[in-house]
């Protein structure tokens, strides 16, 4: 099983990593505190997912740091590598309170988040160069994401048709079960 993490010592933001990254990765730094993230959350109490990026195969970003997402996820993300993916649990105070965030959240509640860091990046600047090396990125992540999501897709076809040949060999075998017993009575 994989180990779990306390990140703030407290249990309010607990890591437990599901694919490690290669040991080479990038991290986010003060050089590149602009992350994107890939993932789904739901509420612990129900299993309910109240966001994903996976319905539109899309990526969140924010810059670490500012506050502009929940305290756990700049606590979390600040200990990932590209190509991580984590669970996060993220008890209320660490999330969003006894506020929540309705109607998708509810007062007090706990979150897990299953999160893919994507990328690391430094800030943008203003030069029209790094626009469109921006664009490409985005880009080539969309690429990889459609790729990614199209060989799932494949993966699901051929386990579906492995299935039902499976079920078709199994009905002949009782089909033909049911042919030869018909024969064993004894005649008049």
């Amino acid at each position: 099983m994989n180990e779990e993490i306390d990140l703030t010592g407290d249990g309010g933001v607990i890591k437990t990593i599901i694919r490690h990254a290669k040991a080479d990765a990038d991290a986010p730094t003060t050089d590149n505190p602009i992350v994107d993230v890939h993932y789904e959350g739901v509420l612990a109490e129900t299993g309910e997912v109240f966001d994903t990026t996976h319905e539109d195969n899309t990526v969140f970003s924010f810059e670490i740091g500012k506050g502009s997402v929940i305290k756990s996820w700049d606590i979390a993300l600040r200990t990932m590598k590209v190509g991580e993916m984590a669970k996060i649990t993220c008890k209320p105070e660490y999330a969003y309170g006894s506020a929540g965030s309705p109607p998708d959240i509810p007062p007090d509640a706990t979150l897990i988040f299953e999160v893919e860091l994507v990328a690391c990046r430094p800030r943008k600047s203003s030069n029209l160069g790094s626009a469109s090396e921006e664009r490409a990125r985005l880009e080539e992540l969309k690429k990889q994401r459609e790729i990614a999501a199209a060989t799932k897709e494949e993966e699901k076809k051929k386990r579906e048709e492995a299935k039902a040949a499976a079920a078709a060999r199994i009905q002949a075998k009782l089909g033909s079960k049911k042919v030869q017993g018909k024969g064993k009575g004894k005649a008049k």
